[in-house]
């Protein structure tokens, strides 16, 4: 993903479509996960074209990304088989951390997005979720797809994961996290040490 990550950026979480509870079950309405993705993305469109610094960029995305995203769901996705055997005090700890390096990661790679815009073009319900599709317009770029994945699961209207031109950025995060524990040896202590300063 470094290498596209500016046309393939995508904050969110599990091919968890798997534990979400069936779509009878759900509050979630089309409406309303367009609306929530309308919010998201008016967000993000002020954040890159702001003129902020770097460290208020990070900033600014880490708050959005707590706003809009199902950030425990993610985070525990991202870490993969792991997650089942760490104490709960481990997931809280790396989840804080995983926010930060997500908004430091991404946030980089936004700011290639300055000038640009994102649209939100349709909603639909699939299984037991809702896509939002919208397209993103950058200078120079022919406009692109994103897709975001939002649900109510977790008692709030939030989107778990995100694809950009079929790209799944939960699908290489939980890679990517996967190697740097394994290069750590499986210590996932230093993986959460490691990753406050990545990004």
């Amino acid at each position: 993903m470094q290498s596209k990550l500016s046309r393939r950026t995508v904050l969110a979480a599990a091919a968890g479509a798997a534990v979400m509870c069936p779509l009878s079950a759900l509050a979630l309405s089309t409406d309303q996960a367009s609306r929530l993705i309308q919010g998201l993305v008016e967000e993000i469109n002020g954040a890159i074209n702001a003129g902020s610094s770097d460290a208020q960029l990070y900033r600014t995305f880490e708050r959005i990304f707590a706003k809009y995203a199902d950030v425990r769901i993610i985070a525990q996705s991202a870490l993969g088989v792991t997650a089942r055997s760490a104490s709960a005090s481990e997931l809280n700890a790396f989840t804080d951390a995983f926010s930060g390096y997500i908004a430091r990661k991404y946030g980089k790679r936004f700011r290639e997005f300055v000038g640009g815009r994102i649209e939100v073009k349709s909603a639909k319900a699939v299984k037991s979720f809702y896509e939002v599709k919208t397209t993103a317009f950058i200078k120079g770029e022919a406009p692109f797809e994103v897709i975001f994945l939002v649900s109510d699961k977790s008692g709030r209207d939030l989107f778990f994961n995100m694809y950009i031109e079929g790209v799944n950025m939960l699908a290489t995060e939980r890679t990517e996290i996967g190697a740097m524990l394994d290069r750590r040896g499986g210590d996932l202590g230093k993986l959460i040490e490691d990753i406050k300063k990545a990004g």
